[in-house]
């Protein structure tokens, strides 16, 4: 069972996602909190994933995000948010996010999209990526050379790359490109020392940064 647990401040939110959740047969929301009370509820019932709300009045959800990435065994974060430009996502992926989800999802979707988290990849859409980066337009020096890392990567370095930040896990990687899981981990593990990051997100976040994405949305598919 994947354990998970929502913080949103709105009760009404926090009741459709644990209805929703609750009736796939291997996700069990373990608690639903507001900011305040989210990380005692993490310490008090272990989630795999916790899905925060990235605006909250009482405490912010970027807040409740440095908590929770300071437990010594952190739960995998995505934020919950209204908007696909959010200001403040960008920020949370930098700081650990596993990704984020718009509120408006589609319920068939949301249990996927779990699951996703709980394997270890990536959930941000290529459109909604796109969003993030042209809501901040100035990038910066240190941006570009960032995302000029993505050049020295091998072909098929940046084919797995596309994959992560499309959201697969590297047991689907590895079915994708017809590779072993113990290739894919070696893949991505180049990867992350080449592109200087800590994560996968931050990888799929260059990977966005460099076009990469619209890179492989413009080749035909290669019939794999």
């Amino acid at each position: 069972m994947i354990r998970v647990m929502v913080v949103d401040d709105e009760a009404l939110v926090r009741s459709g996602f644990e209805l929703i959740l609750s009736a796939a047969d291997d996700i069990e929301v373990v608690a639903t909190a507001t900011g305040a009370e989210a990380v005692d509820a993490v310490r008090g019932t272990g989630p795999d994933v916790v899905l925060l709300d990235i605006r909250m009045p009482d405490v912010d959800g970027l807040t409740v995000l440095g908590r929770l990435r300071a437990l010594p065994e952190p739960p995998v974060v995505a934020m919950l948010t209204t908007f696909d430009a959010d200001e403040y996502i960008l920020t949370a992926l930098r700081s650990g996010a596993a990704g984020f989800l718009l509120k408006d999802t589609e319920p068939d979707q949301l249990a996927q999209l779990v699951r996703t988290l709980a394997a270890g990849g990536v959930v941000m859409s290529p459109k909604a990526s796109r969003a993030v980066w042209q809501s901040h337009p100035g990038a910066t020096a240190a941006d570009d050379e960032e995302a000029a890392r993505v050049g020295r990567l091998s072909e098929r370095e940046r084919e797995v790359l596309v994959l992560i930040a499309e959201g697969l896990s590297n047991a689907e990687i590895g079915t994708r490109v017809h590779l072993s899981a113990g290739t894919v981990k070696d893949h991505v593990s180049a990867i992350l020392t080449k592109l200087r990051v800590g994560g996968r997100v931050q990888a799929a976040l260059l990977a966005q940064r460099a076009g990469l994405l619209d890179a492989s949305r413009r080749r035909p598919e290669s019939g794999r």
